[in-house]
C-alpha cells in the first residue's frame, strides 16, 4: 500500500470515506519531504492554501515569545496543519510556526485540487470538511484541558498540586 492510502486511512478527515471514496481523494495529495530544522508553515511568511497530514516522522508547533520559541505541541503522524488557510482564512491570522523534527513527510493537499469534487463529488467534500471540523474540536479539547491543568496548578485547586 501507498503512503498516501496509509495516511489517510489512518486520519480524522477520511473517518467517514468508504473505499471508493477514499481511492477518489487519495488521487489529490502530494508528499512533501522536509529535513529537520525544516519550517512547514510561519508567520509572517505567505502561506499555500493547502492542508497537511503528517504522515512520517513530528512536527513541533511553536508560537515566538519574548525569550524566543516556545514549543507548545508536537504533531505526530496522521495529525492535520494547514486548518487556517485551507477553510479560506488568510496567512496573516497564522501565529505558529511548525517545524520538521527530524526528517518528516506530509501528504499537501491544495484547495483548489480540493474545491474540483465539489460539483462531482460534494458528499466526499461534505465527509472530509466533518473529519477537519471533528480534528479542530479535538484540539479545542485537549487546550481546555491544558488550560485546566495549569489554572489548577497556578491556583492549587483540586488538590492535585
Amino acid at each position: 500500500m501507498s503512503l498516501v492510502n496509509d495516511t489517510l486511512r489512518n486520519s480524522m478527515i477520511t473517518k467517514e470515506l468508504n473505499e471508493t471514496e477514499l481511492q477518489v481523494i487519495s488521487t489529490l495529495f502530494d508528499v512533501e519531504t522536509y529535513q529537520a530544522g525544516q519550517s512547514i508553515i510561519h508567520p509572517g511568511v505567505e502561506q499555500p492554501e493547502n492542508l497537511y497530514i503528517l504522515a512520517e516522522g513530528e512536527i513541533q508547533v511553536s508560537l515566538q515569545c519574548s525569550e524566543g520559541e516556545d514549543a507548545l505541541h508536537v504533531l505526530k503522524p496522521g495529525d492535520l496543519a494547514g486548518i487556517v488557510t485551507f477553510v479560506g482564512d488568510t496567512s496573516e491570522h497564522i501565529s505558529a510556526t511548525l517545524s520538521a523534527i527530524g526528517d518528516i513527510k506530509v501528504l499537501s493537499l491544495t484547495k483548489a485540487k480540493f474545491e474540483t469534487l465539489i460539483p462531482t463529488h460534494p458528499m466526499i467534500v461534505y465527509k472530509v470538511m466533518r473529519g477537519v471540523v471533528r480534528d479542530v474540536h479535538g484540539i479545542v479539547c485537549r487546550m481546555n484541558v491544558e488550560t485546566a491543568e495549569m489554572s489548577n496548578y497556578i491556583y492549587r485547586i483540586h488538590g492535585r498540586y
